[in-house]
């Protein structure tokens, strides 16, 4: 469990850690701490307290992201099968089994289930609706699919151990996306990803607009170094935000000087303002007419912000074209890993 500044969620999260119907003498559980300065430590002890008969370990991330904490965890994990769990998330008690089973059957290198994303008041809602419709996330399955799939990408993962030896670990620059781009590296070396609805959590999503805003425009930032790294893995799908956003910034700022420019940037709000609107009245139908009048604002912070993001990304990064990095190593070694027993 890479986290940091959890104490909200964590009492819930890793309770369902501590909670599953896996034997609790074959379950090593990691907590990468990004050095937080609330009370997350404090509560992981006593609940680490309260659940003996398993083995609980505190892992010091002072990188302060989830791939340097994924890693350092990653270099204590002992087991057969790796199974990562965010903090915002609450897994279903058989959760582990589930992915077991899985990975057993499959023959996958990779599985994981559907976000399941939950809302906390209107606009949490609202967000949680946006962020599982297709209008809103595009060909990211795990959002909304059901049944079972071979996907690109799948929310959370589960490994075997093996996995990690042969392609790396988490890339520890790629603060957003890291998910992203390890499974581009995976599929490069053969390895297949199973989306199944067998494998069940909840995600609870952000709570208000504009930090749903800063998260999508993080991983539009981010996405420009996973496009670096891997620029054959790239669809064309993955562009149209950042041409949505230059659109609509740079019809703003051309429009007064001239007419044309004008009705086209008017034809391409009103384009997508009816796109949208429609996106929102289908998941309103199936959710609750009261939250029609946000999911338009909802897609579009989502969309421009991720558009944004890119855009700022390709400036930040313009002379990094053509540059490569190695796969980070998934065996202890080579880094020094600060842990401590709880």
């Amino acid at each position: 469990m890479p986290i940091r500044n959890e104490a909200a969620f964590i009492a819930r999260s890793l309770g369902a850690v501590l909670d599953q119907d896996y034997p609790a003498d074959r379950m090593q559980v990691l907590v990468a701490d990004g050095m937080s300065d609330d009370a997350t430590r404090a509560i992981v002890e006593e609940i680490a307290a309260t659940h003996p008969a398993h083995t609980v370990e505190i892992v010091d991330n002072p990188g302060g992201v989830v791939p340097t904490g994924f890693n350092a965890a990653l270099f204590r994990a002992r087991g057969e099968i790796v199974v990562r769990v965010d903090g915002h998330t609450i897994i279903a008690d058989d959760y582990v089994s589930a992915c077991v089973t899985a990975l057993g059957e499959s023959g996958a290198d990779t599985v994981g289930g559907r976000m399941d994303a939950q809302g906390r008041g209107r606009i949490g809602e609202v967000i949680a609706l946006a962020t599982s419709s297709r209008f809103g996330v595009g060909d990211a399955q795990f959002h909304y699919a059901s049944g079972e799939h071979w996907v690109d990408s799948v929310y959370m993962g589960a490994w075997r151990r093996e996995v990690f030896d042969r392609v790396g670990g988490f890339d520890p620059e790629m603060v957003r996306n890291q998910d992203d781009e390890f499974n581009y590296r995976l599929r490069a070396a053969g390895g297949r990803i199973l989306l199944t609805d067998r494998i069940r959590s909840r995600y609870y999503s952000r709570a208000s607009l504009r930090t749903l805003f800063r998260q999508y425009r993080q991983y539009g930032f981010w996405k420009v170094r996973v496009l670096q790294k891997h620029p054959r893995q790239m669809s064309l799908r993955q562009f149209v935000p950042p041409v949505f956003a230059a659109a609509v910034a740079g019809g703003a700022v051309l429009a007064p000087t001239s007419r044309g420019i004008r009705r086209l940037w008017s034809a391409t709000l009103a384009a997508y303002g009816l796109a949208a609107v429609g996106a929102s009245v289908t998941v309103a139908r199936r959710s609750g007419w009261r939250h029609l009048p946000l999911l338009p604002v909802a897609f579009a912070a989502m969309h421009l912000g991720y558009g944004g993001g890119f855009l700022a990304g390709l400036v930040r990064f313009a002379r990094r074209w053509g540059e490569r990095s190695e796969a980070p190593p998934s065996r202890p070694g080579l880094h020094a890993v600060a842990t401590r027993a709880v």
